[in-house]
């Protein structure tokens, strides 16, 4: 069983968001898009299950740092413990600081940025790269001699802190202010506006931006998201956008030396001879969230399959130690397939409903699969008959919006 914190935390993260859902529509708020908040947690869906293939490779690089180059060997006990969470802390802190001003790094952590909105949904939109450009900034940590099984710990705890302080519902915190992370913090690092661009990088301790010089407080309502909007509700875009955009880009740049510079220097650097660095405007007053509307009745088909798809994923998460590799990476695609599915329906994709048939019919294998040991044969290829069933019915039914998306171009 997979015993992560950040695992173990899934269902509580689903009763926060409903709490926050509750008080923001008695506050009025319009907090809340379903399309985005999709989104969002696809992207975490998307982070999760890369995640069991990717991490592999930096706690295994972390565990031989660790074995064969510690200079000591440090006990695991309560007072290491606090001091390899603020020492984690401190690594994290540049390790997003660099995720804001290297380019290249800057297109693992985009994802996290991308949304409009900021609830706490916002705080499981994560990206499925960026391990790949911060890993290797924890690794003096291992040198130190800190087991690797204490910071996955630690990492998971940094984590889960995180994720209630994307929220609006919470104001400012008093003394709390002076010295830990706080909503207050966070809603600035998530402002477009110039003045909070790459401010207040901290995950748990606010400390360190003010130690070195990238805290600022919270004053006018921040705009969320990106300079660039990403314009999208598919969660393999929203992860491989910057990654295109850096790719056109440097087609138009000569020279190794101006290829290096763009992808080391912040987000926005070009060479003079292309214009030179792009620094970030003031928000337009004529600008509004990228938004797209669909049937309600689809919004619930989405709604419903989507239920069912985070229990697979919760599953697959708790169990995926006991799995074959096959069946690892055929449950893999299958959930990155229904996410990238969902985004086509937000935006009118005509490939939707052709493809969305065979999905069901696969998410019927994959589940008789997993679960033919555990539930009767019986009851399970009842409950797999009715759910095709019911899913081709509401598709059927839905054959109008069908000619709507095929007249939508790609």
């Amino acid at each position: 069983m997979n015993l992560s914190p950040v695992v173990i935390a899934i269902p509580i993260y689903f009763l926060l968001m409903a709490i926050e859902m509750i008080v923001l529509r008695f506050q009025k708020h319009p907090g809340y898009r379903m399309n985005d908040a999709i989104t969002n947690i696809n992207c975490g869906v998307m982070s999760q299950v890369t995640g069991v293939f990717f991490k592999i490779i930096s706690i295994g690089i972390y565990t031989l740092i660790f074995e064969h180059y510690a200079f000591f060997q440090i006990p695991n006990n309560t007072w290491t413990f606090f001091l390899l969470f603020f020492l984690y802390d401190f690594c994290y802190y540049w390790a997003h600081r660099m995720s804001h001003e290297v380019n290249l790094f800057w297109g693992g952590h985009v994802v996290h940025h991308s949304s409009e909105e900021y609830n706490l949904s916002v705080a499981l939109r994560q990206s499925s790269t960026q391990t790949f450009w911060t890993f290797f900034f924890y690794f003096p940590l291992a040198i130190l001699g800190f087991d690797p099984v204490m910071l996955i710990l630690v990492s998971g705890l940094n984590l889960l802190y995180q994720f209630w302080i994307h929220t609006e519902v919470i104001g400012k915190m008093g003394f709390l202010e002076h010295f830990m992370n706080t909503p207050s913090h966070h809603r600035v690092h998530h402002g477009r506006n110039p003045k909070y661009i790459d401010k207040n990088h901290g995950g748990t301790f606010i400390i360190f931006d003010k130690w070195f010089g990238t805290f600022q407080e919270e004053e006018e309502t921040p705009t969320y998201g990106i300079t660039t909007p990403v314009k999208s509700w598919n969660p393999f875009w929203v992860n491989v956008a910057h990654y295109v955009t850096m790719k056109e880009e440097l087609k138009q740049i000569k020279g190794f030396r101006d290829k290096l510079n763009y992808l080391f220097n912040k987000p926005g650097w070009l060479p003079s001879y292309l214009g030179g660095y792009r620094a970030p405007k003031e928000v337009d007053s004529n600008y509004s969230k990228y938004d797209t509307v669909v049937p309600s009745t689809m919004n619930w088909y989405i709604f419903t399959q989507y239920i069912l798809l985070l229990l697979l994923t919760g599953f697959f998460l708790f169990q995926v130690n006991s799995l074959d590799l096959l069946a690892k990476v055929g449950v893999s695609v299958l959930i990155i397939w229904t996410t990238v599915s969902f985004s086509g329906i937000f935006e009118k994709r005509k490939w939707y409903f052709p493809q969305e048939y065979l999905r069901v019919l696969t998410f019927d294998l994959s589940v008789f699969y997993l679960f033919q040991g555990i539930i009767p044969e019986i009851v399970l290829l009842s409950m797999l008959g009715v759910y095709t069933f019911a899913s081709f019915l509401w598709l059927w039914k839905n054959h109008q919006l069908t000619s709507e998306i095929s007249s939508a171009s790609l």
